[in-house]
């Protein structure tokens, strides 16, 4: 379902060319749960920029659910995405005004068109996530462990081709990681393709498949 063929992303600093990802081939089944991993400055954030629409490969091909998004412009690339990609980052990104059931719907507000309400499918998310009973709160009046899950929530709404989490438990405790980890599995035994953004071997392990990156290539993949 996804699938990255040669794929580069050469940057220009101070006069010198900087090759972040250097002809990355990779390829993920729908349904599956697969680990990037590697050390700071491997390349794994321009390949997940890549992955979420938020950039474009220099060269290559990157198609997400059948779809070539590589040459994708800025508007068509931003409808894809919100439609498409579901992200989940490590320091949760919830508007601090906005109520628990309001931060799951705003992809909804980005939307061209709704024709119907996104409502009742926020509420049996936060059914699911265990957060039925804060609707109305605000993120201050949660734990770390609770906004991720609201964060988790919202990347759902749209029932994205795919679910990207970037270090999603990089700012809890390790009780709340842990259950932050645990319903990452369960939306992954859901049919859900997750693609999680680590440095942390002991997290990693947690997935199907792990992808080692390192100086923009890919160094080990478990699957082959």
């Amino acid at each position: 379902m996804v699938h990255l063929q040669e794929v580069t992303r050469r940057y220009h600093v101070g006069g010198q060319v900087v090759d972040a990802l250097a002809g990355i081939d990779v390829e993920v089944p729908q349904g599956q749960f697969l680990a990037i991993v590697g050390p700071s400055g491997s390349g794994k954030s321009t390949l997940l920029n890549i992955l979420g629409c938020l950039d474009r490969p220099t060269s290559g091909r990157y198609s997400l659910d059948g779809t070539d998004v590589s040459t994708f412009d800025d508007e068509r690339a931003s409808d894809f995405r919100n439609r498409r990609v579901g992200f989940v980052f490590q320091s949760f990104h919830l508007l601090p005004r906005l109520t628990v059931l309001e931060n799951v719907l705003l992809p909804q507000r980005f939307l061209r068109s709704t024709p119907t309400s996104l409502e009742p499918r926020a509420r049996t998310l936060l059914d699911r996530m265990g957060l039925g009973e804060r609707l109305q709160h605000r993120p201050e009046e949660l734990s770390g462990g609770q906004m991720q899950r609201v964060a988790i929530a919202r990347a759902l709404l749209m029932q994205p081709a795919l679910l990207l989490a970037d270090e999603p438990t990089g700012n809890l405790d390790s009780r709340s990681a842990a259950g932050v980890l645990d319903l990452m599995s369960e939306v992954h035994a859901s049919g859900q393709t997750v693609v999680l953004v680590t440095h942390d071997a002991d997290i990693a392990a947690r997935a199907q498949r792990q992808v080692h990156i390192r100086d923009g290539k890919v160094e080990y993949d478990s699957d082959t």
